[in-house]
């Protein structure tokens, strides 16, 4: 299963954990009793902040970089986990990049970039900690998409389309390592209050507040929340799910 023991700590590795949902994701792992490893790319003193008042609470984390990009960067920071906290038994793939630009002017250089980080950064991650998983006949991976994955945005079609991909890989994968006893699930959030929405203005975030039927904007708890009870063993019979949390935007 999935859950901590008393006996020994489950490690955590969660990507793009320097800063809003990444950060909000590892800091409940934490709590929970978790060894949690904390992934950066260019979000280092942010990164290296969260593990410093972790680790002055008493738990235990650390912070490990890598451009999920690279395959050999992310084999690399498994290793380096794995060798400083143990087995990585649940990743959460949330590394990503967000960007706003009309179909017919993203650059050929955007499009891939989107993909690389997004779909490669999930593909990369997700195969270097597998053979373990299934070595051990057990292990937890949730990936974070978007709504936008689901309905489409408009101007965000490079990222629509590869939030898209990575839900579609995420039922695939979890029929493929099922009989493993590996669970694969994707959690696809709605307009969440993070630095990546920072960039919008508070006009538009209202008006997304009033096209929320629950009238609320979502907070990187929520979402961290519904991640910790996948890993959970609350959630044994659920895998190859895209779980939405949007406050009723999307239906």
């Amino acid at each position: 299963m999935c859950e901590a023991t008393q006996n020994q700590k489950k490690v955590v590795l969660v990507t793009g954990a320097s800063r809003g949902i990444g950060k909000a994701v590892a800091e409940r792992f934490a709590r929970e009793g978790y060894a949690v490893a904390l992934h950066y790319n260019t979000g280092k003193a942010e990164a290296e902040a969260a593990v410093q008042k972790l680790t002055s609470a008493g738990y235990t984390a650390m912070a490990v970089q890598a451009d999920v990009r690279d395959s050999a960067q992310v084999q690399q920071m498994v290793d380096t986990v794995s060798h400083a906290l143990g087995n990585i038994g649940i990743l959460i793939n949330n590394a990503g990049i967000a960007q706003q630009k009309l179909f017919t002017d993203i650059t050929d250089e955007e499009w891939h970039n989107m993909f690389a980080v997004h779909v490669d950064g999930t593909f990369y991650c997700t195969r270097a900690v597998l053979p373990v998983m299934i070595r051990q006949k057990q292990g937890c991976i949730v990936n974070i998409s978007s709504m936008w994955g689901q309905v489409g945005g408009s101007c965000e079609v490079h990222y629509s389309a590869a939030k898209g991909a990575i839900q579609a890989m995420t039922k695939a994968l979890a029929k493929e390592v099922g009989p493993s006893g590996v669970r694969v699930n994707c959690v696809a959030p709605g307009v969440i209050q993070t630095e990546m929405n920072k960039l919008l203005d508070a006009e538009t975030l209202e008006a997304l507040r009033e096209d929320t039927p629950l009238e609320m904007l979502g907070t990187a708890e929520h979402v961290a929340d519904l991640v910790y009870f996948l890993c959970s063993e609350q959630a044994t019979f659920i895998t190859g799910q895209i779980m939405g949390i949007n406050g009723g935007m999307v239906i």
